[in-house]
Parts: structure tokens; sequence; C-alpha cells
């Protein structure tokens, strides 16, 4: 360095590094959500006490109670279990549907053909829109919720494990090549590992679609058949 360049740092003063500007205090993430959580009820409950019908909107304090009870009974865990059941058939089935098509997709050019028909197909369609064609088709019972399930989580599914398996990179994609991967190999050592996050997003939109689905379906079969599970009890404790 040249001589003319070098200045002498000079240490800084302790006193001024402890009267320095201290970090403002931030809420931990948990607390901000507890926060939004209880102004929400807050609003629910005011809003339930200006209305005054019950059967509108019930109070955060009576639907408490209500869960309470449905608890205590023994009622409401029955219906929760009932509704799991039917939710893990069609979401396995959905998923297992959803993943044989990807990789088809990723295997073959028919299968991204096939798949981009059928997605641009049945995807903008909403399962409850199916609830007929369910009915006709199998009847009231499990059949025609997993059906809806099925419908529910399969479209969404395959959309994101096929957008994830697009973006995998393409030199990944040669080196899988170049040490054999063909076929189911190469989808489930390359192409599932790289895409694995855009799978994950898809379970989770999948199950919650699922869920959405399976509720408003029971409302229905529920209200037709005599059976159901949270959907059912929804629907016959206002009466």
């Amino acid at each position: 360095m040249r001589p003319e360049y070098e200045v002498a740092l000079t240490p800084l003063d302790p006193a001024l590094v402890a009267a320095a500007a201290p970090t403002p205090w931030q809420a931990p993430p948990w607390l901000r959500k507890a926060l939004v959580l209880v102004v929400l009820v807050a609003v629910w409950e005011i809003a339930a006490r200006v209305i005054g019908d019950d059967l509108m909107l019930p109070s955060a304090l009576q639907t408490a109670r209500a869960f309470y009870d449905g608890l205590l009974s023994g009622e409401l865990l029955r219906r929760v279990g009932a509704s799991l059941r039917v939710l893990a058939q069609g979401y396995a089935l959905g998923v297992l549907l959803a993943f044989v098509l990807t990789a088809l997709t990723a295997s073959t050019r028919w299968g991204r053909d096939v798949l981009g028909t059928l997605t641009a197909m049945f995807n903008p369609l909403p399962a409850i829109a199916l609830l007929p064609l369910a009915l006709l088709w199998f009847g009231l019972g499990t059949g025609s919720l997993v059906f809806v399930l099925v419908h529910s989580v399969l479209w969404p599914l395959a959309l994101t494990t096929c957008a994830g398996f697009q973006a995998v990179p393409e030199t990944l994609r040669m080196a899988g090549r170049n040490y054999g991967l063909r076929g189911p190999r190469y989808v489930a050592q390359l192409l599932i590992p790289a895409a694995l996050p855009a799978i994950l997003s898809g379970l989770k939109i999948g199950w919650a679609f699922a869920w959405r689905t399976l509720i408003a379906a029971e409302l229905v079969f529920g209200a037709t058949s005599g059976q159901g599970g949270v959907g059912w009890y929804i629907f016959q404790k206002p009466q």
C-alpha cells in the first residue's frame, strides 16, 4: 500500500458504543399471531352482540361453550373421526393418482399432453359441482365422498408437482441421465428429491382443498343419508 494512503484508525470510545441507540424491541412471530387471533375473536364477539341473533351469528363464547360440550360428550370426536377416515381414503387415492400422472408426464410426451388436457378440463371445475354426478354413479355413502375428494386433491397436486419437475435444472437432468437413470428410477431418484418443495406445497394445498370439499359434501350427503362426520354435525346442530 502506498504510504500516503495509510491512515491510522483510532479505536472506538466504549462510552460512545454504550450510548448507541438500542435495537427497537420486536414482538416474536407467535405473539403477533396470537394478537391477530385475539383481535379477530373480539371483533367476532362484538359483532354477535350487535346483531343479537344467535342463529345468524353466534358469539365466540357460545361457540366455545358448544365446542366444550361436544368434546365432553364425545360426539364431536366421533364425528371428527368419521370425517378423518373418509378424508384419509380420498386424500391417499388422490395423491397416488397425481403421482402416477406426473410420473407419466416426466417420462413421455404423451403424458404431458394427457395431463395438460385433463387439467385444463377438470382443474377449474369445483369439486362440489360433481356432487350430482357422484350421487348418480356411487349413490349415497362413502364412495361419493371419496370421489369428490379425489377430484379436489388430484389436479392441484398434479399441477404443482409437474411445475416442480419442470423447474429441475437441465444440468441435474443430464447428470441423472449420464448415471443411467431412466423411467421410474429417473423420477424417484432425481425428479422427486429435486422438486420436493413444490411437492410439499401441493400436498398442503390438496389437504386444504380436501377438508373444504369434505365439509361441504357432508352437509349434502349427511343431510340426505343420515351419515356423515363434521358436516352432518354442523347441519343438525341448529335444528
